[in-house]
């Protein structure tokens, strides 16, 4: 059996979660969330547990069993604590600002970049360099996220040392690129 699929999922307290109709939905604390399982992968619900089965042991069941039991287990720990992403700002000039919902970015374009939120995840900023992207849907808040550094991520060339500019996430390692060097006892 995979390992990730054999191992059960732990339910937390103030989460509910119901198999119908060949769909898990589970409800808590942060929203409700729902996953349509695909055919041959089966859910069972015990008071405190979920158990996901696969059908047969032909290659396609075995690689939905461990996704299907990892999507189920990213929902519950949606539900019940959230997800967060963190993004950082630097830049001369460069900052973010909270307009209602909508996000407000300045980084160096002749026109402001506006983001707006989908779905259930919610944009706030720390000062105006941070930025924080939460909500239940792992997916979700990773694609707003994405979309909000695709605006000015960092450029390799401009990553030295300290110094770089640009919006990337706050444990997001940069790659740094060496600068032109004279070639030496070229004939």
């Amino acid at each position: 059996m995979s390992r990730i699929g054999k191992a059960p999922i732990e339910i937390p307290d103030k989460v509910a979660v119901k198999v119908a109709d060949g769909t898990v939905s589970v409800k808590g604390p942060n929203g409700e969330l729902a996953h349509e399982l695909p055919r041959g992968i089966a859910v069972e619900v015990t008071s405190d547990e979920i158990v996901v089965t696969r059908a047969t042991d032909q290659r396609r069941h075995r690689a939905l069993h461990g996704l299907t039991r990892a999507l189920i287990a990213n929902m519950v720990e949606g539900v019940s604590t959230g997800f967060e992403k963190r993004l950082e700002i630097q830049g001369v000039g460069y900052r973010a600002e909270m307009e209602g919902s909508n996000l407000r970015l300045h980084v160096g374009y002749s026109h402001d970049v506006i983001i707006e939120p989908t779905g259930t995840v919610e944009i706030s900023t720390e000062g105006t360099t941070v930025i924080i992207v939460r909500g239940a849907d792992k997916q979700e808040v990773g694609q707003v996220a994405a979309r909000i550094r695709s605006v000015q991520p960092v450029s390799v060339y401009w990553a030295k040392g300290t110094n770089w500019r640009g919006i990337k996430y706050a444990d997001e390692q940069l790659r740094r690129k060496a600068g032109k060097q004279a070639k030496i006892g070229v004939e």
